[in-house]
């Protein structure tokens, strides 16, 4: 998929607001920023702690696979003042239904909740990717500011 960036998080940090999410495919990192809740739910997924009750992307997950849909990819799409958006791109197969494709509208924080859960892809689109500024300088400053090494996930 030449026209996508594939990232990974690479830091979830704490904020006044909230939590800071820094993407990265190894060269260049951005950053956006999101609900403290929805940073809990990343950072648990990512550090394998189950919780003793499903969080609400558990849940999601969890009615995905009855369905027999799986998270395929989670792709950002754009930024408008600032604000991301993304897309959920889902399959579905079972017995009631050949493979279907669904392709949702999707805040970029839930779709990395979900997508760390199942193990998909998190893509950028090249186009927005190459507009970016790199954010690699502001990820070690706020790592420094909030005491952290390379530790990048708190918990």
């Amino acid at each position: 998929m030449p026209d996508l960036v594939r990232v990974e998080p690479i830091a979830l940090l704490p904020t006044q607001a909230g939590c800071a999410v820094f993407l990265g495919d190894g060269e260049k990192s951005i950053v956006f920023y999101i609900d403290p809740a929805v940073g809990i739910s990343i950072n648990a997924s990512l550090s394998g702690q189950l919780p003793p009750r499903p969080l609400t992307h558990d849940l999601f997950q969890h009615a995905l696979k009855a369905f027999g849909a799986t998270v395929s990819r989670a792709v950002i799409v754009r930024m408008e003042s600032e604000v991301y958006f993304a897309r959920l791109i889902l399959e579905a197969e079972n017995e009631i239904m050949e493979r279907k494709i669904v392709e949702l509208d999707a805040r970029p924080s839930d779709c990395i909740a979900l997508a760390v859960r199942s193990g998909a892809p998190l893509y950028v689109l090249r186009e927005l990717w190459d507009t970016l500024e790199d954010m690699s300088g502001t990820l070690e400053d706020m790592r420094r500011e909030n005491g952290q090494g390379d530790d990048n996930f708190p918990g």
